[in-house]
């Protein structure tokens, strides 16, 4: 299993990520606190709280297929600001 923060504020980011996400074989979960969704369904996303950093949950460990999703993801990838 892999995790990472993703920001998905704008509703062109949503269905830009759902696209991405349908290529990954594997199942994918998104958190915000207690609550989550199928990450490749854009219905359950938008009952999310996309105004904070969301948890995306992986279930693999192929790093050939984490590496090239991340890749593709990095746009999504929550980085703080300092």
């Amino acid at each position: 299993m892999a995790v990472m923060s993703i920001y998905l504020p704008e509703i062109s980011d949503v269905a830009e990520f759902v696209n991405i996400m349908s290529q990954f074989p594997y199942e994918a979960q998104l958190h915000v606190g207690n609550y989550s969704v199928d990450a490749k369904s854009i219905m359950g996303i938008f009952t999310l709280d996309r105004e904070q950093p969301i948890q995306l949950e992986l279930q693999t460990t192929n790093e050939a297929a984490l590496s090239k999703l991340s890749a593709g993801l990095n746009r999504f990838l929550y980085k703080p600001v300092h």
